[in-house]
This record gives C-alpha cells, structure tokens and sequence, in this order.
C-alpha cells in the first residue's frame, strides 16, 4: 500500500470513530433525558396551609379548671386532625389552636372575638359562659366566623338571628323543666326557694325552673339573688330558713354554689338542695363538704361525660393524663365539626363551608349532632344526676320531654350504635360515639 492510501485509509478510520462516538453520546443523553422524563413529570407536592381555630373560655379564676377542661377537648380535636394530614383545597392543612382567657367577663367576650377575626381563624370553639359568648357571638356574626360552643345554654344565644352561631348542648329552656320536672314527680315539693347568681346563664336558669314548678302547683318564693363572685350567703339563707323550704335551687357555678350549699347546712337546713349544670360537679363535694353534699341533686344540658365515647375518653386520658371534667366532649366535637364541614366543603373559607356545618349529620364523641334552624343541636339530652360518695352519679336521661333510667339509656345507646356500625360522618381521627360506658374521676362541671 502506498504512503497516501495509507493517510486516506487511517483519514477514513477516524472519521467513522468519530462518528460513532458522537452517536454514542447522543445516545446515553437521549436515554439520560428519558431516564429523567418520569421525575420531571411529578405533579408537584400539595402546597401547605395553616388554619386557624380559636378557642375561648376562662383560664384564670374560680373556674379556670372548666375552662382548661374545655381547652383540651378542644386541642385533642386539632391535634388527632394533624395527626392524619388532612388535605383540603388541594393544600395540606396544618390545623393550629389560638387559645384565648375571656376571664368569665362579657366586656372580655367580644375583645377576644374581634382579636380572633384580626387573626383570621376559621371557626371558633368557645365560650364557655352564656354571659360572654352572647356579647361575643355579635362579633363573629360581623365578621361572618362561624362558632360552636359546647356548653353555653342562654335560648338568648341561638334566638339572635346569627347564621353563624351553633352549640352542641341543651338550651336552659330544655335544662331547666327537665330539673323541675323530676324535682316534682321525684320529691313531692310543696315549697321551692330559688336563687340565682345574676349571671344570664344563672338566671336564665332559675327562670326557667321557676317557671315549671309554679306550673306544676309549686309554692316558689320570692327570688333571692347573689353574684358570680358571692361566697357569704348567710344573710340569704337565714332569710329563707324562716320560710323553711323543702328545696332550694341556686342557678350558678360551683365556685358560689358550694358556699351556699355548706352554709345552709351549717345553720341546720334539711331542705334538698339542687343545681344546674355549673354547679353539677364532683368539686361541690370538696366546697360544700362530702357529708353536706350528699343527696344534692343536679342537671347537665347533655349526655354526662362518662356516656361519651370509649375512644375519646381513653385518648384523653392518654393526652392529658386526666380525666375530662364535663364538656369536653362537646369541645371535641365543636373542633371536629368545624373541620368535618371545611372537608366536605373541601374549602376553609368561612362563607364557603358554613353551609356545610349548618347542613351537618355528624356522629362524635357525644352522639350524633345535627342542627336545627337556630343552630340549635336537635333532641339534646338533659341528664340529671345525684351526688353520692362524693361522686356525681346520672340517675336519669331526659330526652324529648320524657325521662328515662340512666342504666336503660345506655343499654339503648350500644344497642343503636352496634345496628349503625362505625365510620359515619367524622372526620380523620375523630373518634365514633360507642355508648360504652367508662367512669372517669371528675371534679367540675363546664358551664
């Protein structure tokens, strides 16, 4: 071979390395760029968004222990929420608590109002007293907030018109005949003194009694009267001595009730003493004394806390490492109503779910909740309860206007709840309402 086929030849042979080479590198990038089209087609992760729920009862105070009580219902509700990773609107929501001390003051109730609206919470859980949601509810109704409180009972609450405003308890109007209805047929009263703690919950309260006893043919004497704050009542039931009363009725807190029903005991009152739900409490054993408490009787506007759900009680207890006091429960379901209602509505724009949690059917810790025109819960149970060993025990349900055993209640309850089976309307870790009775340590009443 001459010296110039020899460069022609070797010219060729590099070239066509060359080339070879080049469609090898075309190669490995176009399957690097295949091997990168399934990662670059991922949808891209949900967006994270914090929700705000308030949450407001007193914190400090004569019952800063139900305020605290209501609180934990509350947070358990957004915590076991967080727990599950909730998304809605196509954002994963992080659910966040703004707990707030209205200190049992109405002028308090609508500041904290205002002050969650600035902070843009979609719901609010709260209050506790009828006396500060009332003042607040104007607030939230401004500011288009939807609210649920587990225990505020004034009818007042519920009769202003709010679309807006829901409870998940009894009204005073329930509360209140449901008591003097058993008072009557139960104890043969001729002759009821009343007394209330001027509060609108307190008094809303007596009213009512008062109300149904006179209907009943009972003697009621004229209205005594104290405050939130009262703890001397001698003057009071020294008056009411005299008149020597086969029962009193005292609408108000445990705070001022067990004062009053120690000191009527101390001057030698044998009258049956009686209370609503602020004073129906395993603490009025400690304030009146075991020995003087004994046989008192009392109401709650709801199913009592040892009839809530198993798995809300145990998660509780595993919380808090205590037993829920009374309503709790009820702020446990206020919290998962709130957020059941954004899911359904796949929205946590206020105006865009509150049609949904007016429109609720929601079995919770308490039974099922579904709301009348007012916002009222619909066939709220009253339960009423009597003191024994220190310990309130229910004695009876009253629901639709008609009592029955507490022990039949129960029996009804997990037979009903076997037949419905589980899962129906809560949300991602909400506990179900099972009827299993537990018998948790209680010290206080919510009001």
């Amino acid at each position: 071979m001459t010296p110039r086929r020899q460069l022609a030849t070797t010219v060729v042979a590099l070239a066509i390395a060359t080339a070879l080479a080049a469609c090898g590198r075309d190669e490995a990038q176009s399957e690097a760029k295949k091997g990168d089209t399934p990662a670059a087609a991922q949808a891209p992760a949900p967006k994270e968004i914090t929700v705000r729920i308030g949450h407001a009862a007193p914190l400090t105070g004569g019952i800063a222990h139900l305020g605290k009580d209501n609180e934990n219902g509350a947070r358990l509700a957004v915590e076991q929420a967080n727990s599950k990773g909730i998304t809605i609107g196509g954002a994963k929501v992080k659910f966040e608590l703004l707990a707030e001390d209205d200190e049992e003051k109405p002028d308090r109730g609508p500041i904290i109002a205002q002050k969650f609206a600035d902070a843009k919470v979609a719901g609010v859980v709260g209050h506790l007293n009828s006396g500060v949601t009332i003042p607040a509810s104007a607030v939230y109704h401004q500011a288009g907030i939807p609210m649920v409180s587990g225990s505020a009972t004034n009818p007042k609450l519920t009769e202003q018109g709010f679309k807006e405003i829901f409870r998940v308890v009894g009204r005073d109007d329930q509360q209140g005949p449901a008591i003097a209805s058993f008072l009557a047929s139960e104890y043969k009263l001729k002759t009821v003194a009343v007394i209330d703690d001027a509060t609108a919950y307190g008094e809303g309260l007596a009213n009512e009694v008062e109300k149904t006893l006179k209907a009943a043919g009972i003697t009621v004497l004229p209205r005594e009267r104290g405050t939130k704050d009262t703890r001397d009542w001698k003057a009071v039931l020294t008056k009411l001595r005299a008149r020597d009363p086969d029962a009193v009725f005292y609408g108000g807190m445990d705070a001022t009730g067990g004062p009053l029903l120690k000191q009527g005991r101390e001057l030698g009152m044998k009258a049956l003493f009686a209370f609503g739900d602020g004073g129906c409490t395993d603490k009025m054993a400690e304030l009146a004394g075991k020995n003087n408490a004994e046989g008192m009787i009392c109401s709650q506007a709801g199913i009592p806390v040892q009839a809530a759900s198993k798995a809300f009680l145990d998660a509780y207890k595993a919380r808090f490492s205590t037993d829920p006091i009374l309503y709790a429960p009820f702020t446990y379901d206020a919290t998962n109503l709130l957020i059941a209602a954004m899911q359904k509505a796949d929205s946590v724009d206020p105006a865009k779910y509150l049609p949904a949690l007016a429109a609720s059917e929601f079995k919770g810790a308490t039974g099922t909740i579904q709301f009348d025109a007012k916002g009222d819960r619909k066939d709220a149970e009253i339960t009423i309860f009597t003191m024994k060993d220190a310990k309130i025990e229910p004695v009876a349900i009253v629901k639709g206007g008609k009592p029955i055993k507490f022990g039949e209640f129960m029996r009804a309850q997990a037979e009903a709840d076997a037949k419905a089976g589980s899962g129906a309307g809560a949300p991602a870790g909400a506990p179900e309402a099972s009827g299993k009775a537990a018998t948790p340590a209680k010290d206080a009443a919510g009001k």
